[in-house]
């Protein structure tokens, strides 16, 4: 056992790439996060907990990267009496926020459309989000449309979405 302790100490250190230690400010700063991570397994002697807060770490770093990946765009109708927001990307937990702020409320027209044919919503989160978008023009007394929900999005829309319902917007307050 102590023979292959040694052997694998020397091809640990012989494989290591040091220059990534000296590059290391060159590097993004979410690969240097993982990185560091690394660190956990010496500090705790558990390549368990390693591993578990470098996948964590990963995994709240790939969300951030997909959440920017999302944008609403507008167009006034000739008519100047309704808009249409085409909303291309991923919505979820970590974009809900920018989702909702994406939107004109005070805008005077008479009719919104939500053209969801790019977008896919992932989470209870988004679909909040979308009621609070649906419910904050009705309140401005714009009459609203959503069009091009996915299979997947339409199915968690209509499961847990409250802007379709009955006394919607007293539902909302209790998100």
């Amino acid at each position: 056992m102590a023979a292959l302790v040694a052997v694998m100490s020397m091809v640990s250190i012989g494989t290591f790439s040091w220059e990534s230690l000296r590059n290391l400010k060159k590097h993004p700063a979410s690969t240097r996060a993982v990185m560091i991570t690394t660190l956990v397994v010496v500090a705790t002697h558990d390549l368990a907990y390693g591993v578990f807060v470098g996948v964590l770490f990963a995994a709240m770093n790939f969300a951030n990267k997909v959440a920017q990946f999302k944008y609403v765009s507008s167009a006034l109708s000739a008519d100047g009496l309704s808009r249409t927001y085409k909303v291309v990307g991923q919505v979820f937990f970590a974009s809900a926020d920018k989702f909702v702020e994406s939107f004109e409320f005070k805008e005077a027209v008479d009719k919104v459309v939500i053209d969801l044919c790019q977008a896919h919503f992932w989470d209870i989160t988004s679909v909040s989000a979308l009621d609070k978008v649906v419910l904050k023009f009705r309140r401005e007394g714009t009459e609203v449309e959503i069009i091009g929900l996915n299979e997947a999005s339409a199915t968690i829309v209509d499961r847990f979405a409250v802007h379709d319902k009955p006394d919607a917007v007293a539902n909302l307050m209790g998100h």
